[in-house]
């Protein structure tokens, strides 16, 4: 009981604020790690059978609920004090004083952080490989499905549908590695550094981290509770997610435009205007980006907030940015997850992405690869040629085979190559939009049987990434499982 009560602005703008979040965030986390430090308390001797009996005992009264429903207590600081409280009730004050031998709120709170933290990364994960099983189905059905790439926000080349996808698919797959890597960086153990330098007492950091479902436990004591690396390299790895994944949602929206209109949402994805009964407003991707924009701008605090902080136990990092971290994972989550949702159930205009690629002379390219490939002219003499088909079919508004034949030829002479021998069928076929995509077999190219290729790798991939995805929930799962075995044979 403290002796002298807290300021009530302190209060309202500080410890009930605190509060109400840690009984959210950090209350399962908390009872976990106050059974596991109990269990390995017990076997290594450091407090008598009797009374890890009666702690058990008492931990099994706390009512996750009731407390969740407990308003602030001024006599307490925090949730830790508050649960403190009901043991002392529980089991008497010299019984309940022993639970927090070898240990300080500093270790128990990097704990939590960690044990949360690993949850929004894998539940994120999880989103990511949800939104590259969507993506790999629809590109499976449009490998031949014919559009014009933009560079530079304008029309290049002719592409595929399947070969656009497959560029975002592979961007998932990297933000997956990712994510799993900074996983593995946060689930390690701080419990049993205390509040900075460890303890004398004769613990096992090691029973502590398999009952909690870690790794390992961290190393040294100090860093184990000065550190944010593993958050911020977890929020970068989010970060990156959002960025890239925005962009991709840019072009989604374009392309549900009506001037574009090469995709048409899920009439349940869509809303009405309340003045304009023609409207058909794609919000499911606008709420996608807004949220993606948003959960953006939180990862980007979070480093903000530790920077130029002291490198010790600092509250800069913990009660006051916990909430922000949460929100942060949760809105990403929830931005990842509808783009998925939003493009399940969508369709695309296959005759209007394919009409992109027959105007404009985004094909020409080839014919400059052709001049050099076949004819032996230079590239950047070819590319001249090919520059001067298009001005002058421009000029004249000419884009016919016969056209790029005349000009080609004389091009050819002026730059001292004599007669080029291409006959209107060769131009024509050339020039063709589904030829243009077919010679491009180099690996990771938009040819038919490349995306082929690339979407087997990308199933295989994807089946490699949710085993790994579930062994790591099984392993969490089954030290849970552990942990409650090891308390009730106490």
């Amino acid at each position: 009981m403290r002796l002298v009560a807290f300021s009530p602005e302190y209060v309202r703008l500080v410890l009930n604020e605190n509060f109400e979040d840690a009984k959210a965030l950090f209350l399962s986390p908390l009872l976990a790690i106050h059974a596991a430090h109990l269990v390995m308390l017990n076997e290594q001797g450091i407090i008598p059978l009797a009374d890890a009996r009666a702690l058990r005992d008492a931990l099994s009264t706390l009512d996750p609920a009731a407390v969740a429903a407990a308003p602030y207590d001024e006599s307490r600081e925090d949730l830790f004090f508050y649960c403190e409280r009901l043991i002392v009730a529980a089991c008497g004050e010299d019984v309940a004083g022993r639970l927090h031998t070898a240990r300080s709120r500093n270790d128990i709170d990097m704990t939590m952080y960690r044990m949360r933290l690993r949850e929004y990364v894998l539940v994120l994960t999880d989103a990511t490989l949800g939104l590259r099983a969507s993506l790999i189905e629809i590109a499976s059905e449009h490998r031949e499905t014919l559009f014009a790439a933009h560079t530079h926000t304008q029309p290049a080349q002719p592409t595929t549908l399947a070969h656009y996808l497959l560029a975002v698919i592979e961007q998932l797959e990297r933000d997956a590695e990712r994510l799993l890597a900074a996983y593995g960086r946060t689930n390690v153990n701080p419990l049993g550094a205390c509040a900075i330098t460890g303890t004398g007492f004769p613990i096992d950091r090691e029973r502590t981290t398999e009952l909690l479902g870690f790794d390992a436990p961290t190393g040294n004591t100090y860093g184990s509770i000065a550190t944010v690396d593993y958050l911020l390299e977890s929020v970068g790895a989010a970060a990156t997610v959002l960025a890239g994944l925005g962009r991709v949602v840019q072009d989604l929206l374009l392309w549900c435009t009506a001037e574009v209109g090469y995709l048409r949402l899920a009439d349940g994805l869509v809303q009405p205007s309340s003045i304009m009964p023609q409207k058909r407003n794609p919000v499911a991707l606008e709420h996608a980006r807004a949220l993606a924009s948003k959960a953006l701008a939180q990862t980007l605090g979070i480093p903000i907030v530790a920077h130029n902080t002291p490198f010790g136990d600092i509250v800069d990092t913990e009660d006051d940015l916990q909430p922000l971290v949460a929100s942060a994972f949760k809105d990403a989550t929830r931005a990842v997850t509808l783009v998925a949702v939003s493009l399940a159930g969508a369709t695309f205009d296959v005759d209007r992405m394919a009409a992109s690629v027959s105007a404009g002379w985004i094909t020409v390219t080839e014919l400059a690869d052709t001049l050099a490939r076949d004819h032996a002219v230079p590239f950047r003499i070819a590319h001249a040629i090919a520059g001067d088909v298009v001005r002058t079919g421009k000029t004249i508004g000419v884009e016919g085979p016969a056209h790029v034949v005349s000009v080609v030829r004389a091009a050819a002479a002026r730059f001292g190559f004599g007669e080029i021998d291409m006959a209107p069928d060769e131009v024509a076929r050339v020039l063709s939009p589904e030829y243009f995509v077919r010679v491009r077999r180099t690996s990771g190219g938009p040819a038919p049987e490349m995306t082929a290729q690339a979407l087997d790798a990308a199933r295989a991939l994807l089946d490699a990434d949710r085993a790994q995805l579930d062994a790591l929930r099984a392993r969490l799962a089954n030290a849970e499982a552990r942990r409650h075995e090891a308390l009730d044979a106490i």
